[in-house]
């Protein structure tokens, strides 16, 4: 490293102290939470690795599986991403027989996404292992703590900005 770009011991502004309790911040829950995600994605990035794909491909894959029928409009906003950076996943995953797009049944000028069997498969083989980690970490919980684990994490969602989870389970049931 050159020496413009190095920090050198001694020099004024270097901190020895790490951050602690007294900056009011929880550091203790923001650390779980980001090795809680490297562990959670962990085993779907190994699996999409060998097909080339990224995260972008599996947040896409997942909620047209949860959703088949989904618009891109709706897809773009679930993912709260633009046009563009959404052009290029879904064309690889449409290109490689992951997802059907078709015109919408009443405006030709909308497009519906579908998972095909194989974007089925693809979905699961990348939620299987999340499910696993997911039921291991709730396996000593009862039915309140794991309510409070779900109201935990739908807290931590900008209001406004997700999708309504227990509406789309409960019309799938009925």
């Amino acid at each position: 490293m050159s020496q413009t770009g190095a920090i050198r011991a001694g020099s004024t502004g270097v901190l020895e102290t790490p951050m602690g309790e007294g900056e009011g911040v929880d550091f203790e829950i923001i650390e779980l939470l980001f090795f809680a995600y490297r562990d959670f994605i962990s085993d779907p990035d190994a699996i999409l690795d060998t097909y080339g794909f990224g995260r972008a491909h599996h947040r896409v894959v997942h909620f047209v599986n949860r959703e088949p029928g989904l618009t891109v409009a709706a897809l773009l906003e679930t993912l709260k991403i633009t046009k563009q950076s959404l052009a290029r996943v879904l064309k690889q995953l449409i290109d490689s027989g992951y997802i059907e797009q078709v015109a919408g049944p009443e405006d030709r000028r909308q497009r519906q996404l579908f998972p095909t069997q194989r974007g089925r498969e693809l979905a699961l083989a990348l939620a299987r292992p999340q499910s696993r980690r997911i039921a291991n970490a709730l396996e000593n919980l009862d039915a309140e703590g794991r309510k409070a684990v779900s109201e935990f994490l739908s807290g931590m969602i900008e209001p406004g900005t997700g999708r309504d989870i227990e509406s789309r389970d409960s019309k799938q049931e009925g």
